[in-house]
């Protein structure tokens, strides 16, 4: 997609996009690290993507972040979501929202390399 076509997605648009590539690169990274119980593979899962840890992972990501993606990540994390789940503070949430609305922007440009070193530094612990 060209840029003036990703533009034209609404940001929770993008965070939908974004949330399914980073559940996708987490599951893929649980998988190679030798985890292979379905029902351990989907809580190590869940304990990634759920709010609060990808609010950590965004902290982690900010002083990475090109000035582009830095705003990109801004306007998501300002994002108006229609309700914050159980578990996760407002803050977590849109802080969450912000890195599925940019991984789903870079996804759509076809930023893969730039993708897999964000989500590097996203994982580490």
């Amino acid at each position: 997609m060209s840029l003036q076509e990703i533009n034209k997605i609404s940001l929770l648009g993008l965070a939908h996009v974004g949330d399914a590539v980073y559940e996708l690169l987490t599951r893929t990274m649980l998988c190679r690290q030798g985890h292979s119980a379905v029902g351990e593979l989907h809580r190590l899962t869940v304990s990634y993507v759920k709010a609060p840890a990808q609010a950590r992972a965004a902290d982690r990501l900010l002083p990475l972040l090109r000035d582009e993606e830095r705003e990109i990540y801004r306007r998501g994390r300002n994002a108006k979501v229609h309700a914050v789940p159980h578990g996760a503070e407002p803050a977590e949430y849109h802080a969450a929202t912000g890195l599925e609305v940019l991984f789903g922007w870079l996804y759509l440009q076809g930023k893969l390399e730039r993708i897999g070193e964000l989500f590097s530094a996203a994982a580490e612990s």
